[in-house]
């Protein structure tokens, strides 16, 4: 906020003066809101996700959570950030196999089944992305970061073809409307979806 820079802005501190640290703390303590509300719905599912629950789960008054979110759309649509945010990280930065330090095969396997139980407990979130983004949503940074790790881990693991179009392909597969379809519709479970997942990315690499 300006009134925040101004702040910031009006020379070094008097000395024994503590560090600014509103900006570093509000970072902390939205992180701490998400990560309470991730749990929720991953415990009760994403209509049991309230301002009122998250406030009683998180220990604060309601207000607190208006004023961080504004609403439950909001809160819904940062939940879903918070969570590719993590996601991403996880692929990226985090523990084999999902990692780095596992064979590409391997990552390949666990990013998909990682996906997949993210989908099960936050399908409507990821859901109503997709279908709100349908018109950019292969031409958007979300996607193109996913694109670029499955692309990546299919050239080092030299799978033939026609990288592009194959990493599309394996994306397609872990789209929230056709995954939650499986599901709701069909009947699978997450685990035999998973199965069907791993047997398709060693059939890709092996050809």
């Amino acid at each position: 906020m300006p009134g925040d820079r101004r702040l910031l802005d009006i020379g070094p501190p008097l000395p024994g003066a503590p560090e600014p640290t509103e900006r570093a703390d509000a970072a902390r303590n939205r992180r701490l809101l998400l990560d309470a509300a991730q749990q929720l719905v991953r415990e009760q599912g994403v209509d049991c996700l309230t301002m009122d629950a998250l406030a009683k789960r998180a220990g604060v008054g309601k207000g607190t959570i208006f004023r961080r979110f504004g609403s439950r759309a909001g809160l819904m649509l940062a939940l879903l950030d918070h969570s590719e945010r993590k996601y991403q990280e996880a692929f990226m930065f985090g523990q084999p196999p999902l990692g780095p330090g596992a064979p590409p095969v391997e990552r390949l396997v666990a990013f998909g089944r990682v996906r997949l139980l993210d989908i099960e407990v936050e399908g409507e979130l990821h859901r109503a992305a997709e279908i709100g983004g349908a018109r950019d949503r292969y031409s958007g940074a979300p996607y193109g970061l996913l694109r670029a790790h499955v692309a990546m881990l299919l050239r080092q693991a030299a799978a033939p073809g026609e990288i592009a179009l194959v990493t599309d392909s394996l994306l397609a597969m872990l789209s929230a409307a056709l995954v939650m379809h499986q599901m709701q519709v069909q009947g699978y479970t997450r685990e035999q979806i998973g199965d069907n997942w791993e047997a398709i990315v060693r059939r890709v690499v092996t050809r």
